[in-house]
This record gives structure tokens, sequence and C-alpha cells, in this order.
């Protein structure tokens, strides 16, 4: 069986934009590659809900199976990642986003701040919004990833073991 396909979607005007590089959504790609879930190269997308909800969408529809945003999570004017995600998902995971947020403020007390989700859609995408940064990225990968199999498999009928 083909392993699960993963896909980085960075939301940020300025990358966007080509105002800046994007650094945190190639670390994500890198990390779920490395951990056996290939992944396409990072997609960059705008702030707002609307850009985040229309490109998980299209992301259900190519078939991947999970999908790490990077960025938008704050509470600035433009951070509406969260309210994206949540048009598209049928189920929020309360206890791995409270998780990733544990373990940012275990390095940086702001990570509190973050209104990250993390949930499933109705097809069984796994979605986790991550804070913009690589350094968040690299912590919040550490906390999906030992669990990411085990959810994919529950998704798809696996025992509770």
């Amino acid at each position: 069986m083909d392993a699960p396909r993963a896909l980085v979607v960075t939301v940020s005007d300025r990358c966007a934009r080509g105002e800046a590089v994007d650094r945190s959504g190639p670390r994500a790609v890198e990390l779920l590659s490395e951990a056996g879930y290939p992944t396409a190269p990072a997609r960059v997308v705008p702030d707002g809900d609307e850009s985040v909800a229309a490109a998980l969408r299209e992301a259900v529809r190519a078939g991947v199976r999970v999908v790490v945003t990077t960025g938008g999570t704050g509470v600035g004017p433009r951070d509406r990642t969260p309210e994206g995600t949540r048009a598209v998902l049928d189920r929020e995971l309360p206890g791995l986003a409270e998780a990733l947020r544990r373990e940012g403020a275990s390095h940086v007390a702001t990570a509190v701040l973050s209104r990250g989700l993390a949930g499933v859609t109705a097809e069984g995408v796994v979605v986790v919004n991550l804070p913009g940064s690589t350094a968040a990225v690299e912590q919040g990968l550490a906390v999906l990833l030992p669990v990411l199999g085990h959810l994919l498999d529950q998704l798809t009928g696996g025992d509770h073991t």
C-alpha cells in the first residue's frame, strides 16, 4: 500500500506577494517526507479564511490524507487560518491542538496565543494548523508525527490498539 500523501500550505500575505521567503513550509515538507509521507513542495496562499478553505478543499479533492498549514494562527487582523480550517472540518481534535500549544509553550510563552486547530474532514483528511515559524513547525511535527499513523489507521476503521 502506498504511503499517505501530505500537503503543506503556507499561509502568508508577504510570502504570497513575494516579499518574504517561506521557510516554515519547506521545513514541514522536509520533516513529513523524512517521516515517510510523500509531500509536494509547500503551497503558499495569502492570509484569510477563504484562501485557506479553498486550499484545503483542493487538497481533499486531490486525495491528500494529511494537510499541515503553517501561519495565520495568531490574533492579527488577517490571521484567519483557524476560521478557514473550521469551514472544512467535520470533527475537531482538541486534544491534539492543546498538545501542540503545550509543546510550543514549553519553548516560548507566546505559543499559548496560537488559535490553531486540528481535526479531520468528512473525507478522512487530517488537517493541523501550526504557527508560521520553523521552530513551531519542528515542535508541532514532533507532537503530530508519533500519533499520525495511528490517527490515519483509525480513520479507515483500524483497531484501537
